[in-house]
């Protein structure tokens, strides 16, 4: 297993690549800004669920197999952008949601316990997304091994281990970012036709997002 020493190197470095304004930070906010409190944190959890099946497949060894094919690494990219431009589009359609929703306060109390089909669906978003990010992908294929102690063999086990601990890492991060941009909702919630441009905003950012994704090389 990794010494002491490389275990605090890994956190300290995880750390500060995780506050680096990247796919999973900006998606984590365009939800929050979209969806609410509730489903953005939902994403948040798939989304780290992603990240680590990335995890695995690079201690499979799969992930040097996408990094070093120019077509299977852009196919994964193709259809992650697609997917979160896709996102971002249907937030811009159904910006005005929210605040029908807001309007028509006599249903449910949008605190109470989540509808069990939406819950797993804003799981399942953040999933496709974090499996989806191939740049994430050829990152822990460079970035997982450094901290690996050779002599102690097992490998494929302690690139797992630090994967896991790195999507936990994630997890926190993103969900004080999510819950940060859910207040500023509630703000923009005051006036329900601030959510309008709220809304329509938060999925113009993930359409950025998807069309940066793309573009990367």
């Amino acid at each position: 297993m990794p010494s002491t020493h490389q275990w605090l190197a890994f956190v300290v470095a995880s750390l500060l690549f995780i506050q680096v304004p990247g796919p999973s930070l900006l998606f984590t906010i365009g939800r929050a800004l979209t969806v609410g409190r509730r489903d953005a944190l939902l994403s948040v959890v798939g989304n780290a669920l992603g990240v680590v099946g990335q995890v695995l497949l690079v201690a499979l060894g799969l992930g040097a197999l996408v990094a070093a094919s120019a077509t299977v690494y852009t196919a994964v990219k193709v259809g992650g952008a697609a997917y979160v431009v896709w996102l971002g589009v249907q937030a811009v359609r159904h910006r005005g949601d929210a605040r029908r929703a807001m309007l028509a306060a006599a249903g449910p109390d949008p605190a109470g316990a989540p509808v069990a089909g939406t819950a797993r669906r804003s799981v399942l978003t953040g999933l496709v997304v974090g499996l989806t990010n191939p740049k994430t992908l050829v990152f822990f294929v460079a970035f997982l091994p450094q901290f690996v102690d050779q002599g102690a063999g097992r490998t494929g086990l302690q690139v797992a281990l630090l994967g896991l601990v790195f999507g936990v890492l994630a997890c926190c991060s993103d969900s004080i970012w999510a819950l940060a941009a859910s207040r500023a909702r509630d703000w923009f919630a005051r006036t329900p036709t601030r959510l309008d441009a709220l809304g329509a905003g938060g999925g113009l950012m993930m359409v950025g997002l998807g069309a940066t994704m793309l573009a990367s090389e």
